[in-house]
């Protein structure tokens, strides 16, 4: 695993020869899911798009709908700059009204958190005016990146965001107008940096606010040997965002290059075994402090997809939440995620777990 030329960690790109040389039975088929993060987009010829999604949520879990992320694309390449990212919006919504009028049972895309720049003044009530209206109503709501860490000056697979994006006035402004319009805010930034959102959840109290990747702990570079320091000083700080009542957090991401897994270096994927035993504590101390109310779990594919298969990643949140409460699982895998992106239409299946399951 190493660098570019540029200095920024590359994302592997998935091997779909190599994921297929473990293949687990799906557990739990009936336990209904919201995938409450993936992105569509073009990468490195590397398409992920209608086909490549729809086969992965038909492929045997019941995934009933799914939140898109912004990911930079299909933006408008005429125009006024601040209305760019509308693109991306017009984009995902069609994909989402293909998939509708396809037959996928699965709702791709039911919920569309877009970009745009939450400094932009008086720009801002433009650009969510216009991607509430391509959305078709799946617009729930905006992520502007302040992912930041000075180890890495030239940034780390995204570009560096300004230093203290989230105690800008102007930031915190477009924050508040988000609260003020019920759209929600999902947060991308570094372990490093939670804190700092402590700090902006307390001053804009009225808008909710989704932490992604349970704060994307960096396992690269100087971090690549310090798992139990980083783990330890997470959690403290994890402790104090809970305090926040506006803060919900998705649980995964788990495959990002950035956060140090080596996975797609073996000659075989793991197991959801293995990546049950690795996310435990993890998804034991988000649920502990937040309450399965507020986590919600996410696939952040295609970006993990270079790890693990989609299978396998749902069969691994199983394996982890085996035996707690219906009502805490519930939550974890669709409740939070459709209160949170106000997913009214889902059905609120009361289907329970088939009684016969063997967790290997």
């Amino acid at each position: 695993m190493g660098l570019d030329v540029s200095g920024k960690f590359r994302y592997p790109p998935p091997d779909l020869a190599w994921l297929s040389q473990h293949v687990e039975d799906i557990l739990e088929p009936e336990l209904p899911i919201v995938d409450a993060h993936h992105h569509l987009w073009e990468e490195g010829g590397s398409p992920y798009l209608l086909a490549e999604m729809r086969a992965d949520v038909a492929d045997g879990h019941r995934v009933s709908a799914t939140v898109f992320v912004q990911a930079h694309y299909g933006y408008r390449t005429d125009g006024p700059a601040h209305l760019a990212s509308v693109g991306e919006t017009e984009k995902v919504a069609a994909i989402a009204r293909a998939a509708r009028e396809g037959g996928c049972e699965t709702r791709i895309a039911k919920a569309i958190v877009a970009y745009a720049d939450l400094m932009s003044g008086p720009l801002l009530a433009e650009t969510l005016d216009a991607h509430s209206v391509a959305a078709e109503g799946a617009f729930r709501g905006i992520r502007h990146s302040v992912s930041r860490d000075e180890n890495f000056p030239d940034g780390i697979v995204l570009r560096p965001a300004p230093a203290g994006l989230l105690a800008e006035p102007s930031y915190r402004a477009g924050l508040a107008e988000l609260g003020r319009r019920g759209l929600v805010y999902d947060a991308m930034l570094y372990h490093s940096q939670i804190s700092e959102l402590v700090d902006a959840a307390r001053a804009v109290p009225d808008t909710e606010i989704i932490l992604d990747h349970l704060g994307c702990i960096l396992g690269v570079g100087p971090y690549e040997s310090q798992g139990k320091t980083l783990f330890a000083s997470w959690r403290d700080d994890m402790r104090r965002l809970a305090d926040c009542p506006n803060v919900a957090v998705k649980i995964g991401g788990f495959g990002m290059i950035i956060c140090g897994p080596r996975w797609h270096e073996r000659a075989l994927p793991p197991s959801s075994g293995e990546l049950a035993e690795a996310w435990r504590p993890y998804v034991e101390t988000c649920t502990e402090l937040f309450g399965a109310e507020r986590c919600m779990f996410e696939s952040n594919f295609p970006v993990d997809k270079a790890m693990y298969s989609y299978r396998t990643l749902w069969n691994t949140f199983k394996k982890i939440t085996h035996g707690w409460p219906e009502a805490d699982r519930s939550m974890l895998f669709a409740g939070t995620a459709r209160r949170v992106y106000r997913l009214d239409d889902e059905p609120q299946s009361s289907a329970r777990p088939e009684a016969e399951v063997t967790y290997a």
